[in-house]
């Protein structure tokens, strides 16, 4: 029998797609925004499917061949009902627990996963809000983590946030956070973890916490040890697709121009379909796109990132001089890894420059979804149908990649399975 989760604040559903591929039962997923409810319903759809042997239905609505309700319809009601879009907090729980323990049917949580909003903790978001991000009810959302174990009293939970949480507060939110789930019954690590070790093309520093009841004896895996490098670069997630240029319509999608190749494959990108779904950019300015000549030709010839500074001055708009002048970047497509994707490539594509000069774009909701190792059938959902590129890049950004996700879940069921 699978050991079961919860997870928690589950944004598009990253963390929870490697606790399914290691063999764990989804019970639950709670989150607050709607169209990310939409897209872990969809993937819901995808595993219901699968495992029934009627994928094919699930192509049909990546063709548009049948509607997203329709393809709810094919599911059962149950399921859908397990992604449960509501705000974790004292006003909203009643109404979570009640949904979760339909979801149980008397059974138990052995894992709860999940990471609140990192706003609060990141040094970005900090460093933007007038003070400090102080009084942020986003700073204690730990403390609604903490009254779910409580309830439930999993073996063992798995808590994902920000580099950020060590600092914010001068330590202070960890510190407290440490003590209320050492008073809840649970013991817990801090790990500081890079998802390029994991096998992920993309430097992605994050602090992973393992808890465990303090009266099991757990064996915690040290993530801080593991070291499973692609050997690949970059190129090796975009090369297989379509060239397509900046505003292009591209229909609801696409075919791949090119084979797979192994760290496709390995990872579980390119797995078996000839459906190439959101490959499409955004439209850009005529400055945008000289501005993006001019920073892949700099990395091409120079191998070095452009600075705003340097730009001709009838391309400089910015009034902001001083600070982020390395806001134009390529995605460098001979490197091991690419900087790190978050939510913000939502608003523009300047800091996600494709590297092939031809193109003249910033990255797809495809290509940024596969630098966060997330396979080619995920799609991500608006609150409407359609492209929904906002959204999407959102989900994407504040996603934990799901090939990291898979290795700590089966690090985490080998520790739940030594304690049987």
């Amino acid at each position: 029998m699978s050991f079961t989760y919860i997870d928690l604040f589950a944004g598009a559903g990253g963390l929870s797609e490697g606790f399914i591929r290691a063999g764990f039962e989804p019970i639950a997923h709670v989150e607050l925004e709607q169209a990310a409810c939409f897209t872990l319903r969809t993937r819901t759809a995808y595993h219901y499917l699968k495992v029934e042997n009627k994928y094919q239905d699930y192509i049909s609505y990546l063709k548009g061949e049948i509607s997203r309700k329709e393809l709810y319809e094919k599911i059962p009601s149950n399921l859908l009902l397990s992604v449960i879009n509501q705000p974790i907090g004292h006003e909203h729980n009643p109404a979570i627990h009640k949904a979760i323990e339909k979801q149980l049917n008397g059974r138990t949580v052995d894992l709860i996963i999940g990471g609140p909003p990192c706003q609060a903790y990141s040094v970005v978001g900090r460093a933007r809000s007038e003070n400090g991000m102080k009084g942020d009810q986003r700073n204690y959302l730990y403390v609604q983590y903490a009254k779910y174990l409580e309830r439930y009293k999993p073996k063992m939970f798995v808590f994902e946030n920000v580099l950020g949480l060590l600092s914010a507060g001068n330590g202070i939110y960890l510190r407290n956070m440490k003590k209320l789930f050492l008073k809840k019954g649970y013991n817990m690590r801090v790990f500081k973890v890079e998802a390029n070790n994991f096998g992920v093309l993309q430097n992605r520093k994050r602090i992973i916490i393992i808890g465990w009841q303090q009266e099991i004896a757990v064996n915690i895996p040290d993530l801080e040890a593991v070291k499973k490098v692609s050997g690949h670069s970059v190129k090796s997630v975009l090369n297989d697709l379509p060239a397509i240029q900046a505003g292009e319509p591209t229909g609801r999608y696409l075919k791949y121009r090119g084979k797979t190749n192994s760290y496709l494959s390995d990872a579980s990108i390119r797995n078996g379909i000839d459906i190439l779904t959101q490959h499409v950019a955004r439209p850009h300015t005529e400055q945008d796109k000289e501005i993006y000549k001019i920073a892949v030709e700099k990395w091409d010839k120079e191998k070095e990132r452009l600075q705003y500074n340097h730009l001709p001055e009838r391309l400089k708009t910015h009034k902001n001089r001083d600070s982020f002048c390395d806001r134009f970047k390529v995605v460098a497509g001979d490197e091991a890894a690419s900087q790190t994707i978050v939510a913000h490539i939502a608003k523009d594509g300047h800091y996600y420059i494709h590297p092939d000069i031809r193109q003249n774009r910033s990255l797809t909701i495809r290509e940024a979804a596969r630098l966060q190792s997330f396979p080619d059938d995920y799609f991500f959902e608006g609150v409407k149908e359609g492209i929904n590129r906002t959204p999407a890049f959102k989900q994407i950004g504040n996603a934990v990649p799901p090939l990291m996700a898979e290795l700590i879940a089966k690090l985490v069921l080998q520790a739940l399975n030594e304690n049987k």
